[in-house]
């Protein structure tokens, strides 16, 4: 069985630390529309936080640091489960996700995430702006 999460509007860090429960739980699930996450604070400051991870690796040893907004909401779920570990790689094996919506997922059931639907601040970005500051071609 399938869970499909549709993360427009969720918190980076409230959907990653429950998916990455779900995962640890032998769930497999699929996120669409990574490029709606919102992180919270001052766009200048997420920006500048990116930017140093970015640069901060080299360009033949790394680490690699991505740049697309699937890719970082995946590398934020891979930071919060024991990657070191076989069942750490399983579990991040079973997470998939994608820029919009595929057609294959058009007609499922989409489920949210209440815990990470809360916004108590004014301050956000979404992680497609992020992406777009650190030259990403998907939009």
């Amino acid at each position: 069985m399938v869970t499909v999460i549709d993360a427009k509007g969720h918190i980076l860090g409230r959907l990653a630390s429950n998916v990455a429960e779900r995962l640890l739980n032998n769930e497999e699930i699929v996120i669409l529309n990574a490029e709606s996450v919102i992180i919270t604070g001052a766009k200048e400051m997420v920006f500048a936080q990116f930017k140093a991870k970015v640069d901060r690796g080299q360009i033949r040893k790394g680490p690699y640091y991505p740049r697309r907004a699937d890719l970082l909401l995946k590398r934020t779920i891979r930071g919060m489960i024991p990657w070191t570990t076989t069942t750490g790689r399983e579990a991040y094996r079973r997470v998939h996700v994608f820029v919009g919506s595929p057609e294959q997922f058009k007609d499922s059931e989409k489920q949210t995430v209440e815990q990470a639907m809360r916004l108590n601040t004014g301050k956000y970005t979404t992680l497609g702006a992020v992406a777009k500051f650190l030259g990403s071609n998907v939009r």
